[in-house]
C-alpha cells in the first residue's frame, strides 16, 4: 500500500506544508480544499511545485453538498463540480473525493443519488478523472461506508468509487467485517486516522481530536489488515483533524506522519505473521545521569545522601561520580565541557540523561534511522566506550547500553570510591518509573516516538486535576516492567506541568520513582536520614480510610511519614514524594504489591501539597504562600 497525507495534517502554508511532506518521505499528498482556498499560488503553480518536490496529488477534497439535492438546485451543484474538476486538472490528479452531503435541502431519496452520482460519473469520465464517495458518520442520509457502498454499487460507473476513512468506519463501531463485502477494485481511496476513545458527538470528536496511528485507541491494524486480505494496494493517506497539530512544528507532524504509517504498516505485517516486532527491546533503566555545577552537584549530592544513596565510583577520566543504592545508578555530571555541561547550561542541575538495557544497540540504531530519530555522538577518550546514544525529549539523551557490556563498562570506566562509613542504605531497589513534562503539542509526537522506536506498551490517557488546570497524562512500559515512562502534558501555564516548563526552560525529566519492597522501613530511614517529605494533609487520611476500610493504625503510621496509598482489583500501591530541588525536579518512593499504575487518584493530592509550598532547595524551610504569592 502506498503512504500518503492530507494537506490539512500539517500546520502552516500550503507550500510549507508540502515541502514538509516531502523532507518527511512521503511521496504522496491529498489537497485539503480550504489549503487550496486560502493559498496565493493559483492551483496550476501548487500542481508544478508537487511535481518539482517529487510528490504526486493523488486526490483533491472534499466535494461537499452534492448528492439528493433538490431539482432547482441539481444544475448549480453540477457547475461546481465542473469548476472542481478544472482544479484537478491544474493540480495534476484524477481524483476527487465526495463526502455525503450535509444540506438540509437534500433529499432522502436512494435513487436520485444514484442518478446523481451516474451523471458525475460520466462527466468526470468524459475528462479522464474519477470520483469517490466518502460517508460522513454525521451525514444528513448517508452515515457509513455500507451506505455508501450500496450507492456506489447501484452506479455501476468504473468512474465512480468509494473512499473509505478509518475513524469514520471505527469511531461509530462500524463492523470491519463489513469492509469484504466491498468490491475492491471499487475502493479507490483510503484515509486513516486514530483517535483516543471519547464520548461526545462525532463530528466534534473528528474535526478535533484525530491523531497519527499509535497515538490513540481504534483498531487500526485489523482495519488495514481486513484492506490487506481483500489485496487492496492503493493509497493509504493520512487524514488528520487536531487542535495540537496545528499549534505545532511543521515538520515534525510531518515526520511522525511518516512514522506512524510505517508503524502501522509494521503491525499489520507482524499480524500477517510476516514481520517480527523490530521495535528496540529495552529491559531496565541502567543509570540516571544529571548534568550539574559543582555547586549545584553538592547540594544534589546531598539531597541523594538523604535517600539512602552513597557515593560508590569516579570516572577514570572525568568529573563524573557514580552513586549507588540497591541496582540503581545515579550519575552526577560536572564536567566543565561536553554534552551534560550544555544541558545543565540552559537547563540547570537536572537528568540531562537516560541508560536504558537493550540487547542490540546496532539493531537499535538503524531502526533510529529508518524511523529518522536522530542520533547523537561526542568524543571518547581512552578507557571509554562508545555507547550509541539516541536525541529525546527535551534535548536530553537515552544511551542504548548494550546488556552484554554493561559490568565492563562500570568496570573499566569507572574506579571505586572509600567507602563513606556513614552512609546508610535506605532500601531502595531500583527505578520504578521516571515522568517527562513537555509542551501540550509536543506530547503526541514523544508518544509515538516511544511507541514506534521502543518495545513499549501505552496504557490510556488520563486526566488529571492540577488546582489551577487540568494535566494529560499517558503511561509507557515495557513487557518485563522494567522500563516504566510517564509522559505528561498541561495546556494550562499554572499548573506544575506547566510552571516547571517555565523554570527549567522547556520539556525533560521532574520525577523519578525508586522502587522498596517496605515503604514503612524506607520512610523511617529516610527520616532519620533527613530526607524532606512531602507534607500531605490530614484529610487525606480521613477520607482514605473511608474509601478502603484501613486499619487506624495503619492509617495513623500513614499520615505519619507522608505514605499515599492505593489500591485496585490487583494489587496496592504505597508512595511518598521529596520535596523539589531547587523548583526543577523531585523523587518518588513506591511499594508496589500486584499493582500496575501510578497512583492516579493521589496526584491531585500531590499537586496540592507542591502547589501550597515554594519547592526550595533541599535544607530550607517551607514557606507557606501567602495570598498573592505564585506557587512554584
Amino acid at each position: 500500500m502506498e503512504r500518503c497525507i492530507a494537506s490539512i495534517s500539517v500546520n502552516g502554508a500550503l507550500r510549507i506544508k508540502l515541502r514538509a511532506i516531502a523532507d518527511a518521505g512521503f511521496e504522496n499528498v491529498e489537497i485539503f480544499e480550504n489549503d487550496l482556498l486560502s493559498s496565493p499560488e493559483p492551483a496550476a503553480v501548487i500542481g508544478a511545485m508537487m511535481r518539482d518536490l517529487g510528490l504526486a496529488c493523488v486526490a483533491f477534497q472534499p466535494f461537499r453538498d452534492f448528492e439528493g439535492m433538490p431539482t432547482e438546485s441539481r444544475g448549480r451543484v453540477f457547475d461546481r463540480a465542473e469548476r472542481k474538476f478544472d482544479v484537478l486538472a491544474d493540480l495534476g490528479t484524477d481524483l476527487m473525493l465526495v463526502s455525503s452531503n450535509l444540506s438540509p435541502d437534500s433529499l432522502p431519496d436512494r435513487a436520485r443519488m444514484v442518478d446523481d452520482f451516474s451523471e458525475l460519473g460520466e462527466r468526470a469520465a468524459r475528462r479522464g478523472l474519477r470520483v469517490a464517495y466518502e460517508a460522513l458518520p454525521w451525514g444528513r442520509h448517508v452515515r457509513d461506508h455500507r451506505d455508501a457502498w450500496e450507492v456506489v454499487r447501484q452506479v455501476k460507473h468504473p468512474a465512480v468509487g468509494i473512499a473509505l476513512d478509518a475513524f469514520n468506519s471505527l469511531a461509530p463501531g462500524t463492523p470491519i467485517d463489513s469492509l469484504h463485502a466491498i468490491d475492491r477494485d471499487r475502493i479507490f481511496h483510503v484515509q486513516i486516522a486514530d483517535a483516543p476513545r471519547l464520548t461526545m458527538d462525532a463530528q466534534s470528536w473528528s474535526r478535533h481530536f484525530r491523531c497519527m496511528p499509535g497515538q490513540g485507541d481504534l483498531p487500526l491494524v485489523e482495519f488495514v489488515d481486513a484492506l490487506r486480505r481483500m489485496r487492496y494496494d492503493g493509497v493509504l493517506s493520512l487524514e488528520i483533524f487536531n487542535d495540537r497539530f496545528r499549534a505545532g512544528s511543521t515538520a515534525e507532524i510531518a515526520l511522525d506522519g511518516m512514522r506512524s504509517l510505517d508503524y502501522l504498516m509494521e503491525q499489520v505485517a507482524r499480524r500477517a505473521g510476516n514481520q517480527p516486532d523490530e521495535r528496540i527491546d529495552c529491559t531496565s533503566v541502567e543509570f540516571i545521569e544529571f548534568g550539574a555545577s559543582e555547586e549545584e552537584a553538592r547540594q544534589l549530592g546531598q539531597m541523594l545522601r538523604s535517600l539512602g544513596f552513597a557515593p560508590t565510583h569516579r570516572h577514570v577520566r572525568k568529573a563524573v561520580t557514580r552513586w549507588r543504592q540497591g541496582d540503581i545508578n545515579i550519575v552526577v555530571n560536572t564536567e566543565p565541557e561536553g554534552f551534560a555541561h550544555s544541558h545543565s547550561t540552559v537547563h540547570g542541575a537536572s537528568v540531562c540523561a537516560i541508560g536504558l538495557r537493550v540487547a542490540d544497540p546496532p539493531a537499535a540504531l538503524e531502526r533510529a534511522r529508518r524511523l529518522q530519530v536522530q542520533s547523537f555522538s561526542q568524543p571518547v577518550g581512552p578507557r571509554e566506550y562508545e555507547i550509541p546514544a539516541l536525541r529525546a525529549v527535551g534535548g536530553s539523551l537515552i544511551y542504548l547500553m548494550p546488556e552484554s557490556e554493561v559490568p565492563a563498562i562500570w568496570r573499566d570506566e569507572f574506579e571505586a570510591l572509600p567507602r563513606d562509613p556513614t552512609s546508610v542504605d535506605a532500601g531502595l531497589k531500583r527505578v520504578d518509573h521516571f515522568s517527562q513534562n513537555m509542551q501540550y503539542e509536543e506530547m503526541l509526537s514523544w508518544l509515538l516516538y516511544y511507541v514506534t522506536l521502543f518495545r513499549l506498551e501505552k496504557t490510556s490517557a488520563t486526566e488529571i486535576a492540577d488546582p489551577v488546570g487540568l494535566v494529560q497524562s499517558q503511561a509507557l512500559h515495557s513487557a518485563g516492567r522494567g522500563v516504566r515512562i510517564v509522559l505528561n502534558s498541561s495546556p494550562a501555564t499554572q499548573t506544575l506541568v506547566g510552571r516547571f516548563l517555565q523554570s527549567y526552560g522547556g520539556a525533560g525529566i521532574q520525577h523519578v520513582a525508586f522502587a522498596t519492597d517496605d515503604i514503612f522501613a524506607t520512610a523511617r530511614q529516610l527520616r532519620a536520614l533527613g530526607m524532606e517529605a512531602l507534607p500531605i494533609p490530614e484529610n487525606y487520611y480521613y477520607d482514605l480510610g473511608a474509601r478502603y476500610g484501613l486499619d487506624d493504625t495503619v492509617l495513623s503510621r500513614m499520615a505519619e511519614l507522608n505514605i499515599l496509598y492505593d489500591e485496585d482489583a490487583s494489587g496496592t500501591y504505597h508512595h511518598l514524594y521529596t520535596r523539589a530541588f531547587v523548583k526543577r525536579f523531585f523523587f518518588e518512593v513506591v511499594q508496589r504489591r500486584d499493582y500496575d499504575v501510578y497512583g492516579a487518584r493521589d496526584t491531585a493530592i500531590r499537586l496540592a501539597a507542591q502547589s501550597r509550598f515554594r519547592n526550595l532547595a533541599p535544607g530550607v524551610d517551607l514557606a507557606p504562600l501567602h495570598p498573592g504569592d505564585q506557587p512554584d
